[in-house]
């Protein structure tokens, strides 16, 4: 996939920190791609309705409401979308739901490998 295929991802988390930290890496390794950001599951399902992404990545612990949750929602409007949980929940409980609602994992702290990852699960390269 080159930059010519431009791409919009969903940065979904609660934390300012990890959607800086995803939007710099992202934008370094594909400059073109479009990232937009919700702070909240709430947020990044009403964001999802509009922009229709090609990506997202959702945080799991959330205010309102968790990760997961949020996926499937989210699914059930664009069934065809790569979702990514990110979380440092790692236990075996979290990845299972992960795995149950046909989403991604990957484990925080967000980091260049760690987004590297998201990306390889997004394109189909893992």
């Amino acid at each position: 996939m080159s930059d010519t295929d431009v791409r919009t991802v969903l940065v979904i988390d609660d934390s300012r920190l990890a959607r800086m930290l995803y939007r710099g890496i992202i934008q370094n390794i594909h400059p073109l791609w479009n990232i937009i950001e919700a702070e909240n599951g709430k947020e990044g399902l009403e964001i999802a309705k509009s922009a229709s992404p090609d990506y997202i990545t959702i945080d799991y612990n959330m205010p309102d409401i968790n990760g997961v949750e949020t996926a499937e929602k989210i699914l059930s409007f664009l069934p065809d979308v790569s979702i990514v949980l990110s979380t440092a929940n790692v236990q075996s409980n979290t990845r299972l739901d992960a795995k149950n609602s046909g989403i991604g994992f990957i484990g925080k702290p967000i980091t260049e490998d760690s987004v590297k990852q998201a990306l390889a699960y997004f394109t189909g390269t893992r």
